[in-house]
């Protein structure tokens, strides 16, 4: 047995907006990646326009970085539950993980799935309280938060003596004295070398990798992503792809090799023990599969992946708008596309239906779908969803159905609008805590289907000062019914466009999701009706022109400006017998009859 000295593997874990971006970047400036002339994207991990712009990391990023003779290969990790299937294989790849918190805010829900997993697999923590630069920051407060979520998730001895370093990615520097500027961020990367073990195994004995990822390339096909967990490898050499599944061996050839540096991947001739790798040339590669050398082929155990809990339908557009904004809207189009990301979205799965138009599509949740929905739209993609439903499980005969750990904070004010709120969607309420600081913390454990449609709720009862988090707990007997939307829609009369009189009359009846001028089309949903059941409005009606006038009467007519709702709000807002259309340029609602006196006759025979 061996180790090597000079590598280090570790996987950060952050909360949304604590700065986890911002200080890889400086690492990589300070450890000399960026030469003076080069020009670099902030945050550049990043890479994705989505998780730009929502400020979440989806795909875990690979980076490395040199601190004098040493390479610290830096793995990135989503921090939000949706995305856990991602995070345990990350994980296997690393041997210590560094806990980034704000000094100011402290322990964030979100982090303690994926602190979870790393700590229940061994893995070494170093806390690092960013923003120390802050006004009003509290750190020892927030190093004791620490400390009880270590011994509440079930942390070692030796994890709970955890190092702390004190930093600012802004600044860029890092300090062991909370009270002291630093200059630069040494005492960051001394403790990465100091506290986190080197990669051990056997140097020499023959080969294993195993691959936790799997990237595309158009060029190159699919490229594994993994870690050498024995021996060396080296371009060329041929090698045997089993799994833990007992399927056929295959023999392959590693015909490209890449290894990390910086943010970008470089090749390489060979790599040894520990070493964090990308190969092509393995056409029908899978996650969790192991690499060996032929003359011994023992394949790694690997992390299950957790199962999806959410399912839609994906169908072509056959509204009467079809075909006028994307660019990719047939069914082949829509397929391929699919199955392309089941490449390397290995928690999502995809089926295809008895109609040839229609996909089911199952994730870990409404987010992990909808940012599936979202890039296949900006990427050109036309075509219409159904409302998301929870996978139910048969047990014994008996009914399951999947549940979520929910856990809240929110401003003492609006507490009991949300246990109120909650109660109504079968959720139980575990825990209980007053912060101190005017907030509360709430824990629920609630059915996957109660959640659904709940987010926008949640901010509207709580002004948006709520902060929420789920995790997937497991599968318990089913919780009986739960009462959905009592709203009904306001659904278009006739195809058209919007004009300013037939809104003015419609909006007394609702709020209305269109303004002046929009094409609509007979069956759509132009607004929500405050009560249940379904208004047909005609928001496409003309004025008759008469030459009687009255005074007062051609005043302008005023309008309340149109709801407008983005797809996560229209996959949470429709009912059964509703869709959404998305389209590179729009996300309409739609009733699945746009018929009238369709709907009605299909009514009367349910």
């Amino acid at each position: 047995m061996g180790e090597r000295n000079d590598l280090r593997n570790i996987a950060i874990i952050a909360h949304v907006d604590h700065g986890k971006t911002t200080l890889v970047d400086q690492m990589l400036k300070q450890s000399g990646i960026f030469r003076s002339n080069e020009a670099v994207a902030e945050r550049v991990m990043d890479s994705n326009d989505l998780e730009r712009e929502r400020g979440i990391t989806i795909l875990s990023k690979n980076t490395a970085v040199m601190y004098g003779n040493t390479k610290i290969n830096i793995v990135d990790t989503p921090g939000h539950a949706d995305f856990g299937g991602e995070v345990e294989r990350i994980l296997m790849m690393v041997d210590g993980v560094l806990l980034l918190v704000d000094a100011f805010e402290g322990c964030m829900p979100q982090t303690r799935f994926v602190l979870k997993k790393a700590l229940g697999l061994g893995k070494k923590p170093i806390v690092v309280l960013n923003k120390i630069d802050r006004p009003g920051v509290r750190p020892d407060e927030v190093v004791d938060e620490v400390i009880d979520l270590f011994i509440e998730l079930g942390a070692s001895d030796d994890q709970i003596e955890f190092p702390v370093v004190y930093a600012s990615g802004r600044e860029g520097y890092a300090t062991f004295d909370k009270d002291k500027k630093g200059t630069d961020l040494k005492p960051l990367f001394d403790t990465i070398i100091k506290q986190v073990p080197p990669p051990k195994g056997d140097l020499n004995g023959p080969l294993q990798i195993l691959f936790s990822n799997v990237d595309y390339d158009d060029y190159v096909g699919r490229i594994g992503i993994g870690r050498v967990e024995r021996g060396n490898v080296k371009v060329g050499q041929s090698v045997v792809l089993c799994s833990p599944g007992g399927e056929r061996p295959r023999n392959e050839r590693v015909t490209k090799l890449y290894q990390f540096e910086g943010l970008k991947r470089v090749e390489a001739e060979s790599a040894g023990l520990g070493d964090i790798i990308a190969v092509s040339g393995m056409t029908d590669l899978n996650i969790g599969e192991t690499a060996c050398s032929a003359d011994r082929i023992e394949p790694l155990p690997f992390v299950k992946i957790d199962e999806p809990t959410v399912s839609m339908l994906f169908m072509v557009n056959n509204s009467p708008f079809a075909g006028r904004e994307g660019k990719f809207v047939t069914s082949r189009n829509i397929r391929d596309r699919l199955f392309k990301e089941v490449e390397t979205n290995v928690a999502m799965k995809i089926e295809e239906t008895d109609s040839a138009d229609t996909f089911q599509v199952s994730g870990r949740g409404e987010l992990h779908l909808s940012i599936l929905i979202e890039n296949m739209r900006r990427q050109g993609y036309e075509f219409q969803v159904s409302r998301p439903r929870v996978i139910m499980r048969e047990v014994d005969g008996h009914k399951q159905e999947p549940i979520e750990l929910l856990s809240i904070e929110v401003p003492d004010g609006y507490v009991g609008a949300v246990i109120e709120k909650l109660g109504s969607r079968k959720a139980e309420m575990t825990n209980m805590s007053a912060k101190g600081d005017g907030t509360t913390h709430l824990q629920f454990r609630i059915p996957a289907r109660g959640l659904m449609g709940y987010r926008s709720e949640f901010l509207t009862d709580t002004n948006g000062n709520g902060i929420m988090s789920h995790t997937f707990e497991g599968y318990e007997p089913y919780k009986g019914e739960i009462i959905r939307r009592q709203k009904g829609s306001l659904v278009a009369y006739e195809t058209g466009e919007t004009t300013g009189y037939g809104l003015f009359a419609a909006q007394d009846r609702g709020r209305l999701f269109v303004g002046p001028g929009e094409a609509v089309y007979e069956g759509m949903v132009v607004g929500e009706s405050p009560r249940s059941g379904d208004i047909v409005v005609n928001v496409c009606k003309k004025k008759h022109v008469t030459n009687m006038r009255a005074s007062g009467s051609d005043e302008a007519l005023k309008l309340t400006p149109p709801s407008r709702m983005s797809l996560e709000q229209s996959l949470e807002f429709i009912n059964d017998d509703e869709l959404v259309e998305v389209t590179p340029r729009n996300i309409r609602i739609r009733k699945i009859i746009l018929n009238k006196e369709q709907r009605m006759k299909k009514q009367h025979k349910n």
